[in-house]
């Protein structure tokens, strides 16, 4: 306050190494924990944030899901009565062709999962793992 006068404290410097380290080890604790508690604060709501995201991705590939299987309906419909053939034979081939589909695009899933990822960084540390055995093998001699 304005009136209020401070305890009279040594210069800088004068207090101690002791003094210091723990004044240091206290300012520490108090900004690590003021972060903490503005991190748990935030997480919370980037919890809340993320579950909201997730909700509403859920919910749109369900509408979607539902969405193509009555447009894939409407389609069999419209191509049996187009051609005068009953609806379901043309659901049958509609159900084959997504089966292959199907199958074409796990095949291709494995295909690229055979593939290793970060395969710069991989060789990177290779590279580093060598030169490391290079440089034991030189300092030992």
């Amino acid at each position: 306050m304005a009136g209020e006068t401070m305890p009279p404290r040594p210069p800088a410097g004068q207090a101690g190494i002791l003094n210091n380290l723990l004044a240091l080890t206290g300012a520490l604790a108090g900004f690590f924990e003021s972060r903490a508690a503005l991190f748990a604060k935030e997480s919370k709501k980037a919890f809340v944030q993320l579950v909201a995201i997730a909700a509403c991705l859920i919910a749109a590939l369900m509408f979607f899901a539902f969405g193509y299987v009555f447009v894939l309906a409407g389609a069999v419909v419209a191509i049996a009565r187009a051609l005068q053939m009953s609806w379901v034979w043309i659901a049958v081939v509609t159900g084959g062709v997504h089966f292959v589909l199907a199958i074409f695009l796990l095949l291709f899933a494995q295909a690229a999962m055979r593939k290793p990822f970060f395969r710069a960084t991989i060789e990177e540390l290779r590279q580093d793992r060598e030169w490391l055995e290079t440089l034991n093998g030189t300092a030992s001699n």
